[in-house]
């Protein structure tokens, strides 16, 4: 049976109208039921369309790196304006993408360009950079700034959130809404510049945000129907939503009626005021992102006793979550199932790993989502269970577009192999014998050292297994004899007496001997991006940096040969 495609604001408006006593955004002492959150997005929509935004072609007659809607970049912490940005961006058929709250001017500048952003809903505290960015824009865009208590001045020609949606009145939805209007995502840019992945509305639904018995839904009143008998179940969002799975994460619950919880501190990660969210309002759900998360949140278990008991799952996704930690949460957490989930802007959901009872799958092998496989060599052709060679991660089925305004790079990640159109994100992957896929890491954070692959994430797990080690960095630095050499960057707990032997000795034991770090350098913490994952860039400038003297003329070499 075909999966129903719907459109998200068209999704969301349903459940709204089944439940609108129901509490769907919790964020500090604000509290906005389900009614409350669908007037001001449809205000907030009316802002938007009285000022000319909307869609401007049909999918159908534009190119697949192309949106034929107005786009509005949102500029903000996790906070309840950022879900009505979102909620009302659908609604006016717009195409709302995410923006870096951590973006400086030039950051900024290339993302609203890249964009070509017609708006920009921003928090009060971004406004100087705002202010700086505007004359180096292409186009400039609607400014709506939202007064965040930082005490931040109107900028020349913006409007006040809240007054434009107190001046607004709640229209019927415009006409139009369909599955084809555009998702917008951009990604991290870990790897390069961020760039804008085109989904229609229909396919991101399809196979990232329904769930339960949403799965079946073949209607909009079938989708009301099924709002309206669940119980709800509260979702405590700790990831940025600036981040894809932070933001379906999100939308996946407030479009089933489970309302969603903020967290108090937006700047930083404060286990005290998570765990006291999870004792409080008695949520049922944690997201986290990794080891990043899940270390402070173990600390802080360790110090203080928390009521958990309404909690019932921890899902980890956006970096990898240690052995190690996950056997602590099991010990100190033991009614709370750990789900790990591995996504890409480019794939949406596609595989996970639920650890339950005594088992423990090995690290980075996960049960593939419909549609999952892996691709040959040369992405040609989907390799059968037990292949032992290593291919490509890829999904097929409900998957995005392309990059906006990138040709060449949409049509180097969308593949065809047998027939379908498959995403091949750069993930390298085996697909077992039983079915399950073993994730071996990003291709651009793979290492050739003496003609081995040697894949960081593997490698950083293993180093992770000596409880001395807090976190750990894995790069390749240049090697006149090697090509490049693993080097592995490393926080350790404090007062730990801990040798390079002692790391290598206890990584030894689970990975073979030419994986082991060649070198290790110690730093005070390994510096990571807002969403948890590793600063590459960084961990390789640092690692390069910490050559011994005398090695410039074989760096210099070896980067010519772009070793």
């Amino acid at each position: 049976m075909a999966v129903m495609e719907f459109n998200l604001w068209q999704v969301f408006d349903a459940v709204a109208g089944v439940i609108p006593q129901q509490e769907a955004i919790i964020d500090g002492e604000r509290r906005f039921t389900y009614g409350q959150l669908a007037d001001r997005c449809a205000r907030l929509a009316n802002v938007l369309i009285s000022r000319g935004l909307g869609a401007r072609a049909p999918r159908a007659s534009l190119p697949d790196w192309e949106v034929g809607q107005d786009t509005v970049g949102i500029y903000t912490r996790n906070c309840a304006e950022s879900i009505e940005a979102s909620l009302a961006g659908y609604a006016a058929r717009c195409a709302p993408f995410n923006v870096n709250h951590l973006y400086v001017r030039d950051e900024l500048a290339y993302l609203l360009n890249n964009a070509r952003a017609a708006a920009l809903v921003y928090e009060g505290r971004y406004a100087p950079v705002v202010e700086q960015t505007l004359p180096l824009l292409d186009r400039a865009p609607l400014l709506l700034q939202i007064d965040d208590g930082s005490g931040q001045g109107l900028l020349a020609g913006a409007l006040d959130y809240e007054q434009a949606l107190a001046g607004s009145e709640p229209p019927p939805p415009p006409p139009g809404h369909s599955a084809d209007d555009s998702y917008l995502l951009y990604t991290g840019g870990t790897t390069g510049m961020p760039k804008g992945v085109i989904w229609r509305q229909g396919d991101f639904w399809a196979t990232t945000l329904r769930r339960g018995r949403m799965q079946h839904a073949r209607s909009l009143d079938e989708v009301a129907v099924i709002a309206a008998g669940r119980t709800t179940s509260a979702v405590l969002i700790c990831t940025p939503l600036m981040h894809g799975s932070g933001h379906a994460s999100a939308f996946g619950a407030l479009l089933h009626g489970d309302p969603i919880v903020f967290v108090t501190d937006k700047d930083h990660l404060n286990p005290a005021d998570v765990w006291s969210l999870v004792e409080r309002e008695r949520t049922s759900t944690l997201l986290i992102v990794g080891d990043a998360y899940a270390r402070p949140l173990l600390a802080e278990l360790g110090r203080r006793s928390y009521a958990t008991s309404g909690l019932h799952r921890l899902i980890s996704g956006g970096a990898s979550l240690s052995t190690g930690s996950k056997e602590r949460f099991r010990a100190l957490l033991p009614h709370v199932r750990l789900i790990e989930v591995m996504a890409a802007s480019e794939t949406g959901g596609a595989l996970q790993r639920r650890d339950s009872g005594d088992t423990l799958l090995d690290f980075m092998v996960f049960e593939p989502q419909r549609g999952v496989s892996v691709l040959d060599e040369s992405m040609t052709r989907v390799v059968e269970p037990g292949h032992p060679d290593v291919g490509w991660l890829a999904k097929s089925g409900h998957i995005p577009l392309g990059y906006l305004g990138d040709e060449a790079k949409t049509r180097s990640t969308f593949r065809t192999a047998g027939g379908a159109r498959w995403s091949v994100p750069g993930d390298r992957a085996r697909l077992r014998a039983d079915g399950l896929i073993e994730v071996l890491g990003r291709d651009a954070a793979t290492i050739n050292s003496g003609g081995e692959k040697i894949f960081a994430e593997e490698v950083e797990e293993a180093v992770l297994r000596h409880p001395a080690v807090v976190d750990v960095a894995v790069v390749g630095r240049p090697s006149e004899r090697w090509g490049q050499e693993v080097t592995a960057l490393i926080a350790v707990a404090a007062g730990a007496s801990l040798t390079d032997e002692d790391i290598r000795a206890e990584a030894g034991k689970y990975i073979a001997r030419y994986k082991l770090p060649k070198a290790i350098v110690r730093v005070a913490a390994v510096k990571r991006t807002p969403t948890g994952k590793i600063d590459r860039p960084w961990a390789k400038a640092l690692a390069e940096d910490s050559l011994p003297s005398g090695s410039a003329e074989g760096l210099a070499a070896c980067r010519q040969a772009a070793c």
